[in-house]
């Protein structure tokens, strides 16, 4: 699977420009590594899955980007970073690689190659929802932001499942596992004169984000309540510029493990082959 690196990868570079002219890798009022998580997961999945490529290939499925979902039970609406869904109207000529491009992803030549030999999946209006996918993030002051956190990504499954029932339902949670990190929110002036650095009590901080999302509910058919597919996925980032490490070891998920990215990753070709076999 290449999601967690293309991701690591790709926030290592500092992109996300601030008004005091200050240019971050991760940014909390940006949602760069949201949309950057998402691409990779629907990547990855364009390469495991063969019943998605050949919807792609048959133009039957399509993506969308930042979708409004209304839950019709109760009337609630929540913008997904991104879907897979069949089209309401007629497809545009922009692309899952055009994503890239303007996300700064950055891919290896590899990566790059896989891409060009899949099938152009391309951006549509939203019809019907069959993929749902939603990142959050957990960077600096774990406990203070872990309400928030928990209560973003409970409120997305409930959304997309009371909106469609039959949708999958996708979760992102990303956890900064670094003790030191420099917050935007803290050195938008003094960022070069004086920088204010945050400390956090690692491996301790990030544990307790990653035990509140292992809190999230889960289900394992329709009709259920939870996400369809989580993944859990640990990072070192203290976001100076320096290089983003992707973190494999406790308290990382390990493989196998439900939350890791690659047992989502083979957990959604599974769903998505039996769910929509007779799609089209």
């Amino acid at each position: 699977m290449f999601g967690p690196e293309i991701l690591v990868r790709t926030l290592s570079k500092p992109t996300r420009r601030d008004t005091h002219g200050n240019v971050w890798q991760y940014h909390s009022r940006s949602d760069h590594h949201s949309k950057v998580a998402c691409w990779g997961i629907v990547f990855d999945l364009l390469l495991t899955t063969p019943l998605l490529r050949r919807h792609v290939e048959d133009g039957i499925v399509h993506f969308g980007i930042n979708h409004e979902m209304r839950d019709f039970v109760h009337d609630r609406k929540k913008n997904l970073d991104l879907v897979l869904c069949t089209p309401g109207g007629a497809a545009t000529s922009a692309t899952l690689a055009d994503m890239a491009a303007g996300l700064s992803i950055d891919l290896s030549a590899d990566e790059a190659k896989r891409l060009s030999s899949l099938p152009p999946l391309t951006r549509a209006p939203v019809g019907s929802v069959l993929m749902a996918l939603e990142a959050k993030a957990v960077m600096t002051a774990h406990q203070k932001a872990l309400p928030r956190f928990y209560d973003e990504l409970n409120s997305s499954h409930s959304t997309v499942h009371g909106a469609s029932d039959q949708a999958i339902a996708v979760g992102f949670a990303m956890v900064n596992i670094a003790e030191d990190y420099l917050s935007p929110d803290l050195n938008k002036k003094n960022r070069a004169t004086d920088p204010e650095w945050s400390r956090h009590k690692q491996p301790r901080a990030a544990a307790l984000a990653i035990e509140k999302a292992r809190q999230l509910p889960r289900r394992s058919r329709v009709g259920d309540v939870g996400y369809d597919a989580l993944a859990i996925t640990v990072i070192e980032m203290t976001n100076d510029g320096s290089p983003v490490r992707l973190v494999t070891e406790p308290p990382a998920p390990p493989p196998r493990d439900i939350y890791h990215y690659d047992t989502m990753i083979s957990r959604l070709a599974g769903i998505y082959a039996t769910r929509f076999k007779d799609l089209g």
